[in-house]
């Protein structure tokens, strides 16, 4: 598959986030959004997401049964961990792994896999943020879809737990899979591209 944005620009109330903005991402690779606070990352992954609509341009998802309309290939992961709290660890990602179908990692394995192993009958109201956080990192592995979108992936967790999910990234790139991650932190999920959404601003008036 190949994810390719065209022209793509985002408008927030009366304010142009960015525009003309340009990329192909390959299958096995990431693409790293930066910027700075309020240039848009969180609202470029949404779009991807088909969560909301661009003010200009387009993006198709080449080798997908619908290459623009393609939310069934997508994994998105926001800022919300999306958990309720009276559910166990289990019940939390035995309910996403039923809902996204695809089955793909048992939920033993998906917890396990994140260092949540031995914790699954906790409430997830229980858990730490980091310990949540690692849960919906799990969704990702229950249901097997090409397209990871991520935002600010790493919040809250230790160096170790970082390093464990990057492992589980390159994994993913590596069966072919994409992710666009946002983040202000160095992720190491393998072979990447940059785009920096500073760049993409649009262009200022010269003052006379």
């Amino acid at each position: 598959m190949r994810l390719v944005a065209e022209g793509l620009a985002c408008r927030r109330g009366a304010r142009q986030l960015f525009e003309r903005l340009d990329f192909t991402l390959e299958a096995g690779r990431a693409l790293i959004v930066t910027g700075p606070n309020g240039t848009g990352k969180s609202s470029l992954l949404r779009l991807l997401a088909g969560l909301a609509a661009p003010s200009a341009g387009k993006v198709r998802l080449e080798g997908a049964p619908e290459p623009e309309d393609f939310a069934e290939e997508v994994h998105y992961l926001g800022h919300l961990d999306a958990h309720k709290a009276a559910l166990s660890a289990e019940e939390s990602l035995a309910f996403w792994r039923a809902m996204l179908g695809r089955p793909a990692f048992a939920v033993d394995e998906a917890l396990e896999a994140v260092g949540l192993g031995g914790l699954g009958r906790l409430p997830v109201a229980v858990l730490s943020a980091g310990q949540k956080r690692r849960l919906a990192l799990a969704r990702l592995l229950v249901s097997a879809r090409p397209l990871w979108l991520l935002d600010e992936p790493t919040t809250a967790l230790d160096v170790s737990a970082q390093a464990r999910f990057g492992a589980l990234a390159r994994a993913h790139a590596e069966k072919g899979g994409l992710i666009v991650a946002a983040t202000h932190a160095p992720l190491d999920f393998g072979p990447s591209q940059a785009l920096d959404l500073d760049a993409w601003r649009p262009a200022r008036p010269v003052a006379a």
